[in-house]
């Protein structure tokens, strides 16, 4: 089997909420994802997805992901799409860096992969686990009252997690976590995550002005140095997300003992294959998971279900429904959510077909 053409397609995603906000003003109304279709000379085609969250998030934007994937297109072409690791090889030899580039290729590949053995991704990826994955809802940073209200809210559709969207003001988030775990039962999960919008002295405050709470402080601090420091002067379960972006990371902050929990992206870190080997290595090292993406549809969602339903329940701290925070459905057979949990498609590759009338023609194609 051989890469015989690669096409790529850009779609709008408008939130359901109207705008997701987090720390340091930033915000986004409209998602930007770019979704790639790889066709084979054996008739099969593999589909990706990726999603940055803006260009203000990881170092990665919609136009930039379309511009690395006609730069390593060619590359791609004649490779057979199940030799996954030859496929990586060549996109890292191609292009440097850029790793959410790569994400939707590799991705796609895993879909081709699946199709070709009549096995859904979530079997290759290790064999379905468990009956369900727990998913958590994230709460866009507003008034304290209406987060407060937004995650009663959401407990009532059946979330018993959450990922609270902090980093601004500290006595304001403080204010934040309070309303918000007051509103929650003792069994529920409460993540304080700042998205590196603190500096070390606001951080400090807040997790001193929280040390009685039951609540997770994730990513307080923009460098891993900064986030270190926090993470040795609280008690807290303590997360890690934009700085853990490579296996060397992973062990470099398993080393210094720098978190509990890690936060997984797919595209973070370059795509299901590499997913997978550093979702691997935490089974071994002993910590638990978000496993997500920064962002995307019902094409992500697939492949983050695929993900996290293959990992053990007690190493999945938790995982995201992409495609319900969206009002635009861009496949069909994506995992729903349902009372707060979803599950891995078990329909060969990622389960998913897209919906020709949404996605629309292609911007480009490699061929």
């Amino acid at each position: 089997m051989k890469i015989t053409r690669i096409a790529v397609h850009q779609v709008d995603l408008p939130l359901v909420e109207g705008r997701y906000s987090w720390s340091g003003g930033k915000f986004v109304e409209v998602f930007d994802s770019t979704l790639v279709r790889i066709d084979t000379d054996a008739g099969i085609t593999g589909w990706g997805e990726v999603c940055p969250l803006g260009p203000f998030y990881l170092p990665a934007y919609g136009k930039g992901a379309r511009t690395g994937i006609q730069e390593l297109g060619p590359h791609l072409l004649g490779q057979d799409p199940r030799d996954l690791a030859r496929i990586n090889e060549v996109m890292d030899k191609a292009l440097l860096g850029h790793n959410y580039v790569k994400s939707p290729l590799d991705m796609a590949c895993w879909d081709l992969l699946g199709k070709a053995a009549g096995l859904p991704v979530v079997t290759l990826l290790g064999g379905r686990s468990g009956e369900a994955v727990d998913l958590y809802r994230a709460i866009s940073q507003e008034a304290p009252e209406k987060m407060a209200a937004r995650v009663a809210q959401y407990r009532g559709e059946g979330y018993h997690k959450f990922q609270l969207k902090v980093g601004g003001a500290a006595n304001v988030d403080i204010e934040r976590i309070r309303a918000c775990r007051a509103v929650l039962e003792p069994s529920d999960i409460l993540v304080c995550d700042a998205n590196t919008g603190w500096l070390m002295h606001d951080a400090a405050r807040v997790v001193r002005a929280v040390k009685d709470l039951d609540v997770y402080i994730e990513q307080p601090c923009k460098s891993y140095e900064e986030s270190l420091t926090i993470r040795r002067r609280t008690d807290h379960p303590f997360v890690l997300d934009e700085n853990v972006d490579s296996i060397e990371m992973l062990i470099k902050a398993h080393a210094e003992g720098a978190m509990d929990v890690i936060n997984l992206k797919i595209s973070k870190v370059g795509g299901l294959s590499k997913a997978k080997q550093i979702r691997d290595l935490c089974l071994t090292l002993g910590y638990a998971m978000t496993l997500e993406d920064s962002w995307g549809g019902d094409v992500t969602t697939a492949a983050i279900a695929a993900l996290a339903h293959s990992t053990p329940p007690e190493f999945r701290f938790s995982a995201t429904d992409f495609n319900s925070y969206v009002t635009v459905s861009t496949a069909a057979g994506a995992p729903r959510r349902e009372n707060g949990r979803m599950k891995a498609s078990d329909r060969p590759g990622l389960g998913i077909e897209p919906r020709p009338e949404v996605i629309g023609k292609p911007l480009f194609e490699i061929s």
